[in-house]
């Protein structure tokens, strides 16, 4: 992931615990640093093994803290105390069951569990091990404490063949979640505050990405949409502890964003339509984000139309598709928030005009009026701007910043409406 502005100058201590997932953190060290951050690395015993210090001092262009520093005679201040100090936020990618362990007990043994303790920054904290590890009880305990802590952003691990060739949790997650959860981090750091688990307790419904709708066995209509901005407003909920379902056109970016959400990939308008119907009364919270295509065939031909009837065949059953958002609001259900999207070109005003037209019109709470005709924002780029409209003429300038940063306003908007 490119562009995570966020992290631009931003102290990062990158810690490293004795999991296989270590042979992967020069990689997230190096993505790190190109994303504009400074960083310092401390491994542990264990971790050593696995992954070179020198390594991660070549990548991070700093210095990997061993156990061996801490007491070094040449320190002028405790180096736990120092780098805990330095950091603006930790990472520990990957954390192991015996890292988990002497965090949450308190156990200052070792240069990261005293560097862990001392910190009052916000920790990511990537848990990885086997599965009969992560499944043990104990580990249960340690981490479900770890993870309520305010100053933790708990990643849990993912699905998928692990070193020992089973296949189950125990997974760390991909590196893009990583990042993902480090840049919510600064997000909300800019305000001084940890990001916690505000939205806990809520069910979020997510559409995103484009639909598409077949027009022979050649052509399609479709759109520019690359499901970016539902994806990323899918995660910042689940990261600050909402429950997601998302319901996605063809994405056209690194599926790894998609990771621990419960997806529900569709091609169609009238398949979209369907899921989010069957998703919609068990979600407080709905999302329509998707571009879905505004028209369909009624009946698309199987076979490839040649050119020189196409232009003539394609207006032959070509129909309007369902309005989803304005859909789905009439079944709306008590204490259910409704947030559409609008892509619009024009001035400012025209846009805040034609927007809350729009929202009243639908029937949403809220609604995202974003400018596609601007340069460096909107379809298929990382970063966006608009106007969010809401009750009482409520008019909210959301000025150009990344995707994510703009996810986590909207996901404010939605938390002041809910409490």
């Amino acid at each position: 992931m490119n562009n995570l502005t966020s992290l631009s100058r931003k102290k990062i201590l990158v810690a490293v615990t004795g999991s296989i997932a270590a042979i992967k953190t020069p990689l997230l060290v190096s993505r790190l640093i190109k994303a504009g951050a400074e960083v310092k690395c401390v491994v542990t015993q264990s971790a050593s093994r696995l992954v070179s210090p020198l390594s991660l001092s070549t990548l991070s262009r700093n210095k990997c803290y061993q156990d061996k520093d801490q007491w070094d005679e040449s320190q002028t201040k405790p180096l736990h105390i120092a780098l805990a100090e330095w950091a603006e936020l930790i990472i520990v990618a990957p954390m192991s069951a015996t890292s988990l362990s002497k965090f949450s007990s308190g156990n200052a043994d070792g240069l990261l569990a005293s560097i862990l303790l001392a910190s009052q920054s916000q920790i990511v904290v990537a848990a990885a091990m086997n599965t009969s590890m992560w499944e043990n009880q104990s580990v249960k305990k340690n981490w479900n404490y770890v993870k309520s802590l305010d100053q933790i952003i708990s990643l849990e691990p993912s699905e998928g063949l692990l070193a020992c060739d089973r296949v189950g949790d125990g997974k760390m997650v991909n590196l893009d979640i990583i990042e993902l959860a480090s840049e919510s981090a600064f997000i909300f750091n800019e305000e001084n505050k940890f990001l916690t688990k505000d939205l806990k307790g809520l069910r979020f419904l997510v559409s995103a990405g484009p639909t598409v709708e077949d027009l022979d066995a050649a052509r399609q209509l479709t759109n520019r949409s690359s499901g970016r901005m539902g994806v990323l407003i899918a995660q910042a909920a689940k990261l600050r502890g909402a429950d997601v379902d998302l319901v996605h056109g063809p994405i056209s970016f690194e599926e790894d964003l998609l990771e621990g959400l419960n997806t529900y990939p569709v091609r169609s308008s009238d398949e979209m339509g369907s899921k989010i119907d069957d998703l919609q009364p068990s979600a407080q919270v709905i999302v329509m984000a998707a571009a879905v295509s505004d028209f369909k065939k009624n009946s698309p031909s199987e076979k490839k139309i040649s050119k020189e009837f196409f232009v003539k065949s394609i207006f032959d059953g070509l129909e309007m598709t369902t309005d989803l958002l304005k859909n789905q609001t009439q079944k709306k259900l008590e204490n259910q928030i409704f947030l559409g999207f609008a892509a619009e070109t024009g001035s400012d005003n025209e846009i805040i005009k034609k927007a809350e037209k729009k929202r009243v019109l639908k029937g949403c709470d809220l609604l995202m009026a974003n400018p596609i005709d601007r340069p460096g924002q909107g379809f298929d780029k990382n970063f966006n701007s608009g106007f969010l409209l809401g009750p009482k003429k409520m008019v909210k300038n959301l000025s150009f910043s990344t995707k994510l940063s703009i996810s986590h306003q909207l996901l404010d908007e939605i938390r002041n409406l809910k409490s």
